[in-house]
């Protein structure tokens, strides 16, 4: 397990501080947090510009509802 030490100026601390307590979680429960969502905003976004890049290929392709219920 990593142990990473990072340097806050004052109002980056105050923002931790408030943080921490109106969630009332640890600063460095925040920070994981914070972290996984920046990964997850990643992931989403290399989705969506696969998608988009697929799309001015014109290689999507959409169904209807009607096309999915017909299948049963």
């Amino acid at each position: 397990m990593a142990v990473i030490s990072i340097r806050l100026n004052t109002e980056e601390e105050q923002m931790i501080n408030m943080l921490s307590n109106h969630f009332e979680e640890e600063k460095s429960s925040l920070i994981k947090h914070s972290l996984k969502e920046m990964y997850e905003d990643l992931l989403d976004k290399k989705v969506i510009d696969d998608f988009e890049r697929a799309e001015s290929e014109g290689s999507v392709n959409f169904v209807t509802a009607d096309d999915i219920l017909n299948t049963f």
